[in-house]
């Protein structure tokens, strides 16, 4: 069958990979890729195709899948999820793995997330909503610090400071509300109580009234290491999260993730795809930080090189309906995954791109895979940054320390100007920092 995703980050990378192992693909495409999609190696004879196609644009999308007769497409981005791509696509019969626009909007609004997990009785923190610059302040006014602050729609994990003064607050909801830095993203903010604990992210396939899940792993949102500096889209994982104990697995899933598709369902606005859950591991128990309807990133690149399940069949299986053929269970590879990503230098903020990146012919596919995230090929066909996060380096190992050290002995072999990369991926679950 033809197979294509939308796309160009890490994520996307990491889905074709694992796609290209299906035993039922004959061709994958990838709209828009990136210069490691376009150069993937070539799996069980096939390999992917990059299209110029953007991952937004929908109406062009459409009409490749249908002039191509593609017979399954994966989102991967959260933007054409948000903006209605399935149903779109629904329209037509045409098959696709993701949620409609109306299940979308658990990432779509952060507000209307909040005023979900209140009504269903999901454990999260104290929030409240505003829609203006000075009742926000004097809100916080009468609170004690640090309390989070998060516009309502999307913003590329930019949105979200945690304010440790009301200075810091004032100057980030000035940015929101006068400066209109975030645009309509930022017509209204969420203020919550700064929660304390450990995060875990995890992620379920779901169809909309069964869902499985996957193996649990943690993000580190940080630019710099010990969890310093501003936040991003993530600059490394690993899987499994030892924090998230099996007892505990199994409260996230029955106090969190089952009444999450119930109320989805009861609401109309049933959910199929992926459910991504952050979750902060507090003293009184998991609450809910935030939902993803689609596959995170980095956790993708750390969790599906230890799957062992045809992921093809299981999207199938979530967009027709019929998970429960899967059971409750996929297949893992018992080691661990650990993924350091490579950014360029100035990440979260500005940064050059058109650096060329050598390299990568030195890692062994063995020790590393190489998810390419912010490349593309310069006219002389070098690969060359083009983003803030640029790649991912990711490993397995018996032990998360083994996973750690051949992740960082590959990820020292490339090399670009101003490259950065966090030194001490994995450090909560080791007990220390990586030196």
């Amino acid at each position: 069958m033809k197979v294509l995703i939308i796309g160009a980050g890490g994520r996307e990378h990491a889905i074709v990979w694992k796609i290209l192992q299906s035993k039922n693909v004959e061709k994958v495409y990838c709209a828009p890729g990136n210069a490691g999609i376009s150069k993937i190696a070539c799996l069980a004879g096939r390999q992917a195709t990059c299209v110029d196609i953007k991952a937004d644009d929908i109406f062009a999308l459409k009409q490749f899948v249908i002039r191509e007769k593609i017979d399954f497409t994966i989102v991967g981005p959260e933007v054409p999820l948000v903006r209605g791509i399935v149903n779109e696509f629904q329209k037509d019969n045409l098959k696709i793995f993701g949620p409609t626009k109306e299940a979308a909007i658990l990432e779509g609004s952060k507000v209307f997330t909040k005023e979900f997990l209140k009504r269903h009785n999901i454990p999260t923190a104290n929030f409240k909503a505003f829609d203006n610059y000075i009742q926000a302040v004097d809100y916080l006014k009468s609170k004690n610090f640090p309390q989070v602050i998060k516009v309502d729609g999307l913003a590329a994990g930019k949105g979200v400071v945690v304010a440790s003064s009301l200075k810091e607050a004032e100057d980030f909801l000035n940015l929101i509300f006068n400066n209109k830095i975030f645009g309509e993203s930022g017509s209204q903010v969420i203020i919550e109580d700064c929660l304390e604990g450990e995060e875990a992210s995890i992620l379920v396939i779901s169809d909309g009234k069964n869902f499985i899940p996957l193996a649990s792993s943690q993000d580190h949102k940080r630019i710099f290491d010990k969890d310093e500096g501003p936040n991003t889209g993530g600059m490394g994982a690993y899987s499994p999260a030892p924090v998230v104990t099996d007892e505990l697995f199994k409260q996230i899933l029955e106090k969190i993730v089952r009444p999450t598709i119930d109320g989805m369902q009861k609401e109309n606005r049933k959910f199929s795809g992926i459910l991504y859950v952050g979750v902060m591991l507090t003293k009184e128990g998991p609450k809910v930080l935030e939902y993803n309807v689609r596959f995170g990133d980095p956790e993708t690149q750390a969790i599906l090189p230890r799957l062992n399940t045809d992921l093809l069949e299981v999207m199938q299986a979530s967009s027709d309906g019929n998970l429960q053929k899967f059971g409750k269970e996929f297949s893992w590879d018992a080691r661990h995954c650990l993924c350091v990503v490579a950014v360029s230098g100035g990440y979260p903020g500005k940064f050059e791109k058109g650096k060329e990146i050598t390299g990568l012919d030195r890692i062994k596919e063995i020790d590393a895979a190489v998810f390419h995230a912010g490349t593309k090929l310069d006219l002389s066909g070098k690969i060359v940054t083009d983003g803030g996060r640029v790649l991912s380096v990711c490993s397995l190992g018996e032990t998360l320390k083994i996973a750690q050290e051949k992740a960082y002995t590959s990820i020292k072999k490339i090399k670009f100007e101003d490259m950065h990369y966090r030194t001490d991926i994995g450090w909560r679950a080791l007990g220390k920092i990586y030196n």
